[in-house]
């Protein structure tokens, strides 16, 4: 009874002491979590033992250092004085976990291995997935049901369903299906429209439970009852593909679907060797009559320029390029039509499909193009080839005619290079896939037909004449059935037509390599990223860089293109080899090192752009309007003032040497002096937010710290340029770092009124290069600026900042009251998670204000003019209006035209500009 007061006494005394004794404290309580793969882009969704199973082995690991997982994460949160201690990790907690798919093999950088899915496809389970989009339910009957019961469940919807025609990509009869629709395209090509238009939603009531419950008029031809097939149907979200879906698994189940015996054609016991070489000298005996090259271009995004460059790299007024730009991209359409009028021998399609990653759609699309292709009377090609807006030719155009006339007979395909039942299963050829909703759905096993060989390998290619018009035309045993089949095939592109080649009375002209070099990094690239668009785990390749240069050059086996390459990764490689064959630009050509890429276009509509994007836009042209205001305006004056207009006209990112400079914002403004509307552009750049500790700390591992969404594991960028942040979004923290022992650091989130929101500590290896974390925070977030600290051994290391914007619109209308004030908040009690993080504002010397905490009470009840204020106020603290200029005339005579700029969109650009025919046939 008499020592507590004395250590109360104690305590009183020396405060510094007892502030020691609680860091002591706190550092005995945190656990270090390893992350197991903090630069791994594979995010974990709370899906119970489903997403679990999905993971399988992991193939491995993806991260830069080698790590492992803690049992008491998520993020091994500091714990200290809660109520209760942290819940055991069940690897289902946390929304985005990054997880591993490391491939546990070695793989060469430039490997013969030209198929996308990942080598360690073994250690893959893809048993199931789960729903198509992180926050989608499953619908809790289907949940909590056993197997059994699921089934009856989904047989009663599916008893109600009308019988529906089979729609496959390449139809129930493929030649049928595309001579239909190639006379839909002869007669009117805005009829195709109608073939492609997705189907009407039905409309569905929700039971109390919010599980849809649709009414079907027919019961399905078979009872279902394969688990993936459940799976997929629970999954769907439309009532045409669950029509779709339940009609093929029962014709399928029928044994009505699939060939069983395919005969074949090939008069070779096994494949065909053969053997080309080449000489770089071969251009020199071009022979007299030359092969002409129809290009495909198949293209989608927003890329136009690199698009440009590539075509003026690639051009010949020889040879013929036909252009199918995705569905989805109108954009790029728009762009493609513009520079295709230009040419005689350049021509885009009249039908768009909207083709996914692993979609059947894609090798309709090239059977398509090569229809059309050949029915082009006025186009005497000899040779289809294959190209997307991501290639680069490493050859010149002459060099490739040299080489393709010396051997026209021959097809050019490259092939997996492994053992074919290895391959089968790898590639998933043994199961039976649906593309409907833009989605691939696995719906069960199936048999290889008996009789072939199946192959495969990438689905790049080259292909003569004579093979392309035997599988367009043909009706023989082989061609049809194999049709059919890959209508139901996962990366069809990548198998058919090696598969026909290789069992056809062509088989004698395969040619393994399809000229290209494709850079496969699978430890960077195989991170199964395309789960919510298909039933499978897939790689994609990395973007070159200027160190790769030297992998151009090489002489071992013929190469004439490479891939991928991506101008907002790095556009010095392109700079490269456009040098290297063509030679450089006059000194002084303008624009050479920058790029520019579009992401908002007026006819695009604003029901494009979110909310979050909506708002900062919007803040960017009116602080471009104050910065003409405060830098060109005298006083008396009004020919430099304005009065924002509307919504956006256009928006680019801008990029100068490979870094992002910020967004360029076309936008309309009245000039208040003669009240008349011009259209100007504003510059914004993001300011420096990291920043190291003054004095530096002997700790020098860290590099760089960056918050955004989006990350892109693969080539280890935030695809949202700039970290565009609202308050339903989730942020990811990011951290680069140089060589040097293994370190701990501690990484703690700050609010805008000091609220630590989160805390975790990572252990750094030695070797790694970036990690990578998002916190499972409860939302709504508080806007406003907020902070981030990285400490070593509680010594602050650095800090780096972001913005949280508050919202002047709701689905694009201006917000009203009660929305903001619901949005703008924060989180509610404040807590950010179950864990509260109170006990280190002291000890962390973070005090929350009464002031700030009543401010941000007003603010998020802030409306109209004085929630702009805000917003900007907040935008103008990590962004800076660069400069502003105008698009056409301009009353402020001190206002430079854009066009004479060497920032703006419309300054000159004359590496992806396109004009007139040389002498020489060419662009470039």
């Amino acid at each position: 009874m008499v020592a507590a007061p004395c250590a109360r006494r104690l305590a009183r005394r020396s405060h510094s002491a007892l502030i020691a004794a609680l860091t002591v404290l706190l550092l005995q309580t945190l656990v270090v979590w390893n992350f197991s793969s903090l630069d791994s882009g594979e995010g974990q969704r709370a899906g119970g033992g489903r997403e679990k199973r999905d993971r399988g082995g992991g193939g491995g690991e993806s991260s830069d250092h080698r790590a492992h997982q803690h049992r008491r994460g998520p993020a091994a949160f500091h714990s200290k004085a809660l109520d209760q201690p942290p819940r055991p990790y069940t690897g289902l907690e946390t929304q985005d976990g990054y997880f591993s798919h490391r491939p546990k093999e070695k793989m060469r950088t430039d490997s013969n291995n030209e198929n996308s899915v990942p080598k360690d496809f073994e250690n893959i389970d893809n048993s199931n997935f789960a729903p198509r989009t992180q926050r989608q339910k499953y619908q809790p009957e289907l949940v909590k049901k056993p197997l059994s019961k699921q089934k009856e469940h989904l047989k009663k919807k599916l008893e109600q369903e009308g019988k529906v025609k089979e729609n496959s990509l390449l139809g129930k009869n493929s030649n049928e299906v595309l001579q239909f629709r190639h006379h839909v395209l002869k007669n009117s090509s805005s009829n195709l429209k109608e073939i492609h238009k997705s189907p009407r939603q039905p409309h569905l009531k929700r039971s109390g439970n919010n599980s849809p419950e649709i009414r079907y008029d027919q019961p399905p031809k078979c009872e279902i009852s394969g688990k993936e097939a459940i799976s997929a149907l629970s999954r769907s979200k439309s009532k045409h593909c669950r029509r779709e879906i339940a009609e093929i698994y029962c014709q399928h189940k029928q044994g009505k679907l699939m060939p069983e015996k395919v005969v074949r054609l090939c008069p070779l016991d096994g494949k065909a060797n053969n053997n080309v070489q080449w000489d770089e000298d071969s251009v020199e005996y071009m022979p007299a009559n030359p092969v002409r090259i129809a290009f495909v271009l198949v293209v989608h995004g927003r890329a136009s320029r690199q698009l440009q460059r590539m075509f003026k790299a690639i051009y010949h007024k020889d040879h013929f390029y036909y252009i199918h730009v995705d569905k989805r991209s109108n954009y790029l359409h728009r762009k493609v039509l513009q520079f295709a009028s230009q040419y005689p021998n350049v021509r885009v399609t009249p039908w768009r499909m909207a083709t996914i990653w692993g979609g059947a759609s894609l090798l309709s699309t090239y059977l398509q193009s090569m229809r059309d292709l050949i029915e082009m009377n006025d186009w005497p090609w000899d040779f289809f080839i294959n190209l997307s807006a991501a290639d680069y030719p490493i050859r010149t155009n002459d060099q490739l005619v040299a080489f393709l006339s010396r051997y026209r007979g021959m097809n050019f395909l490259k092939s997996h290079g492994r053992d074919n039942a290895r391959f089968i299963r790898k590639q998933g050829l043994d199961r039976l896939f649906l593309e409907c909703d833009t989605h691939m759905w696995r719906l069960g096993d199936r048999k290889i037909p008996e009789g072939i060989t199946l192959d495969g390998g990438s689905d790049w290619f080259l292909l003569n004449r004579n093979f392309v018009e035997y599988v367009i035309f043909s009706s023989d045993d082989l061609v049809t059935k194999m049709k059919r089949f890959y209508s139901y095939t996962l990366l069809p592109a990548e198998s058919f037509f090696h598969t026909v080649l290789e069992n056809s009375p062509h088989c004698d002209s395969m040619v393994d390599n399809n000229l290209r070099i494709t850079n496969w990094n699978r430890k960077l690239g195989c991170k199964c990223q395309y789960k919510h668009i298909v039933d499978w785990c897939g790689c994609s390749p990395n973007d070159f860089k200027p160190a790769d240069f030297h992998r151009f050059q090489q002489t071992a086996r013929p190469t004439f293109f490479a891939r991928k390459f991506e101008a907002v990764v790095n556009q010095e490689i392109i700079g490269q080899l456009d040098y290297y064959l063509y030679g450089n630009y006059p000194s002084g050509t303008p624009g050479l090192r920058s790029y520019w890429e579009n992401i908002y276009d007026e006819p695009d509509g604003i029901h494009s752009l979110s909310d979050v994007i909506l708002t900062m836009y919007h803040s960017f042209s009116r602080l471009g309007l104050r910065r003409a205001e405060t830098s060109l305006h005298t006083d008396g004056d009004n020919s430099c003032r304005y009065y924002p207009m509307g919504h956006p006209v256009s928006v680019q990112l801008y990029f100068l040497a490979d870094r992002f400079q910020g967004f360029l914002i076309k936008h309309h403004a009245t000039n208040l002096a003669v009240s008349k509307l011009e259209t100007l552009e504003t510059w914004v750049m993001p300011k420096k937010m990291f920043k190291i500790v003054s004095p530096p700390s002997d700790f020098g591992r860290l590099q760089f710290s960056e918050i955004g969404t989006d990350w892109d594991a693969k080539e280890r960028i935030f695809r949202n340029f700039g970290g565009l942040i609202g308050p339903m979004d989730e942020p990811v923290g990011m951290q680069k770092w140089g060589k040097g022992p293994n370190v701990t650091v501690t990484v703690i989130w700050v609010d805008p009124i000091n609220v630590i929101a989160a805390t975790y500590d990572i252990l750094i290896e030695s070797s790694a290069e970036f990690t990578h974390y998002k916190p499972p925070l409860n939302l709504p977030l508080r806007p406003g600026v907020w902070t981030i600290k990285i400490l070593h051994h509680w010594v602050p290391v650095a800090e780096t900042k972001f913005l949280v914007t508050p919202l002047t619109f709701s689905n694009r209308q201006p917000i009203k009251q009660e929305e903001s004030v619901r949005l703008h908040s924060g989180p509610p009690k404040n807590a950010y998670m179950e864990q509260s993080f109170q006990g280190l504002n002291p000890v962390l010397n973070i005090p929350i204000k009464a002031a700030q905490v009543d401010q941000a009470k007003k603010n998020a009840a802030l409306i109209g003019t004085k929630l702009e204020n805000w917003v900007d106020t907040l935008v103008s603290s990590i962004w800076s209006a660069v400069d502003v200029c105008s698009t056409g005339p301009t009353s402020c005579p001190v206002m430079q035209a854009c066009s004479q700029t060497t920032w703006s969109s419309l300054s000159p650009d004359p590496k992806s500009e396109l004009g007139p025919i040389k002498p020489d046939g060419r662009l470039r």
